[in-house]
């Protein structure tokens, strides 16, 4: 005869075989230091892409440069006439200065494999830093190892603000036969590299005049030297 608390005891070793049913068993949380590690990896290898795109780039800049070798344009003042610059104080004691001013320059492309689009130009003549009236030069296209020449003008009557130092050194000037005239051209340029064209560029040519003063067609003895460079700015 079975004793009832045998029977209990048994049915308590029969294993469970049906589905579980009980609550759900939480994803077990990833390692911090492995997550430390992912991140890590991917900083190195974003990094080197950077890298290396970077090199990439200045290798081919490189190759470029040494496949074309850019030059600036080389500018030129080749004649100069000033056939007027007179100072007067009209009756509200401003300074007026009369000027007439002819120059012929050359614009010179030194380049093989490059050319430039002159989109604009812009002429202004300064005397002591004051700017006098400006003018706008014809816009063209010039080819590989090609020269321009261009002819600004300037004449007028315009009221410059000058100091007394600056009208001392007017007549100093007038006295030794030239005046310092400055003249500086504001540019807007493209570049033509095969078919390609670049982005535009502002590069200011600054040429400084020592210029004697014509009269009736006879000059003193100063006489303008001649073919005078320019300085080109990028």
């Amino acid at each position: 005869m079975s004793q009832p608390g045998g029977d209990h005891q048994a049915q308590k070793q029969v294993p469970l075989n049906g589905a579980y049913y009980g609550p759900p068993i939480p994803p077990q949380p990833f390692p911090a230091h492995r997550r430390r590690r992912r991140a890590t990896s991917f900083v190195l290898l974003l990094t080197q892409i950077i890298i290396a795109f970077v090199v990439a780039a200045g290798i081919a800049a490189l190759v470029l440069w040494l496949v074309y070798r850019p030059t600036k344009m080389k500018v030129y003042v080749d004649k100069a006439a000033l056939t007027q610059f007179n100072l007067t104080t009209n009756i509200n004691n401003n300074n007026v200065l009369q000027y007439n001013l002819t120059l012929e320059m050359t614009l010179r492309n030194p380049n093989r494999r490059i050319g430039i689009y002159y989109d604009r130009l812009e002429a202004a003549a300064y005397y002591r830093g004051k700017r006098l009236r400006s003018t706008y030069l014809p816009t063209f296209y010039q080819g590989h190892k090609n020269t321009t020449r261009l002819f600004p003008a300037f004449a007028g009557g315009d009221f410059i603000p000058l100091s007394g130092s600056d009208v001392r050194r007017f007549e100093r000037e007038r006295s030794e036969g030239y005046f310092d005239v400055e003249v500086r051209i504001k540019a807007r340029i493209r570049f033509k590299v095969g078919s390609v064209k670049t982005r535009r560029y502002r590069p200011d040519f600054e040429c400084d005049l020592k210029l004697p003063l014509v009269v009736n067609g006879a000059q003193p003895g100063f006489t303008f030297s001649g073919r005078t460079k320019c300085d080109v700015d990028f």
